[in-house]
């Protein structure tokens, strides 16, 4: 019997598959941020623009968990209602950022050519802006709204989301099945869809995390700054900007959100830097 389940771990181990506990930790995290975006509001104990306290910068008690802000509002309140913007905003980017720029960077390195030339040359020039200075011209050009942040960090992203791709993609190009299916006749359609994108899936979703979080720090930036995710509504950003003035008290208010902030892109970190190999290097 010990010997089947040695034996069993150590397939399970040369697979790749196995997942260890700091990874399993980062995965609890994420889960619990995911389940409090999406049901956060039902579970919060007071309407999130309420002034339930006439004690600005109140500590953590029974009855206000995480304290009160600087107007007297719950904290509890406002996070679990502000994780649906942080999540929520950074999600939707993402997947935009990622949905755009593998697609562009798959198509480029199959096509190749003049074509792969100017369109990397053109990431390239983007990409050379820094990420928050050009944000800011963007919000500060066209304002601040949610389908607009929701763009502008998509827009931002995709950059990176092309140039990892095609790397990958350029790798896959040349494998003796893409060739094969080149002299078949394939055309352009499925060699991306059956050939190129399911040998780069695993790197591609490991990336997709990474930007998850890069997003998620850009937006918080944005709404410490007064431009992101606008009053009476406040993501976890907002919420750090509202209250800085308690930061010299030590006011729950202001630490509160910061934590939120951290856990969220820690866990993460973890998760995708314990994620198993296979899926993290190389989908086979």
């Amino acid at each position: 019997m010990t010997e089947d389940i040695a034996s069993r771990r150590a397939a399970r181990g040369r697979l790749g598959w196995r997942i260890n506990a700091v990874g399993l930790i980062g995965l609890a995290i994420v889960v619990f941020w995911a389940f409090v975006a999406i049901f956060g509001p039902m579970l919060a104990p007071y309407p999130v623009s309420e002034i339930v306290d006439f004690d600005y910068f109140g500590g953590m008690s029974a009855q206000f968990w995480l304290g009160t802000d600087y107007l007297g509002r719950d904290m509890l309140t406002r996070i679990l209602y502000g994780a649906r913007y942080t999540v929520g905003i950074s999600l939707a980017a993402v997947m935009l950022a990622c949905f755009i720029g593998v697609t562009m960077g798959m198509v480029a390195a199959t096509v190749g050519g003049w074509f792969d030339a100017v369109l990397s040359r053109a990431i390239d020039a983007l990409g050379c802006v820094p990420n928050l200075l050009l944000s800011l011209v963007i919000v500060a050009a066209v304002g601040s709204s949610i389908p607009v942040l929701i763009l502008t960090l998509a827009a931002i992203y995709s950059c990176g989301a092309f140039r990892f791709a095609r790397a990958l993609a350029v790798n896959v190009n040349t494998a003796d099945y893409v060739k094969v299916a080149r002299a078949r006749g394939e055309r352009l359609p499925y060699l991306i869809r059956e050939e190129i994108f399911p040998n780069i899936i695993g790197p591609v979703m490991a990336d997709f995390g990474l930007r998850f979080v890069f997003i998620v720090l850009l937006l918080s930036g944005l709404s410490f700054l007064g431009l992101g995710v606008q009053p009476p509504n406040a993501d976890w950003g907002g919420l750090v900007r509202e209250n800085i003035s308690g930061l010299a008290l030590g006011a729950p208010a202001v630490l509160m959100p910061s934590i939120a902030i951290a856990s969220l892109t820690i866990s993460v970190n973890m998760l995708i830097d314990n994620l198993p190999t296979r899926i993290r290097d190389r989908s086979e």
